[in-house]
């Protein structure tokens, strides 16, 4: 699997290679799908353990799970944040790219 992977991202620049197109902006595409599949996949992660806790805590006191979903929906914004933020830095990174300069 290591092998089709680093496989996948030495041709990536050929693949999205096109006569307009340079070596660079073909990296940068890579890069933000990469990026972007990361950052879901750690905001999932974080998501479902924030929701299982929550759970754990409503069933071990179920009078206070007015204020766990509270808290639990403030960590759920914050997580979800991160990921906006890397979808902002790959949409810089494709349409607006500072390495062009």
């Amino acid at each position: 699997m290591k092998k089709f992977f680093l496989l996948f991202l030495a041709l990536g620049a050929v693949a999205f290679a096109d006569e307009g197109k340079s070596m660079i902006e073909a990296y940068s595409v890579v890069a933000a799908g990469v990026g972007l599949g990361l950052a879901a996949l750690g905001g999932a992660i974080g998501m479902g353990h924030t929701a299982a806790a929550t759970i754990a805590g409503t069933a071990r006191n179920p009078g206070l799970g007015g204020k766990l979903m509270t808290t639990m929906f403030i960590a759920l914004a914050m997580i979800e944040a991160q990921v906006i933020y890397t979808l902002v830095i790959a949409l810089i990174a494709l349409y607006a790219n500072p390495f062009l300069g």
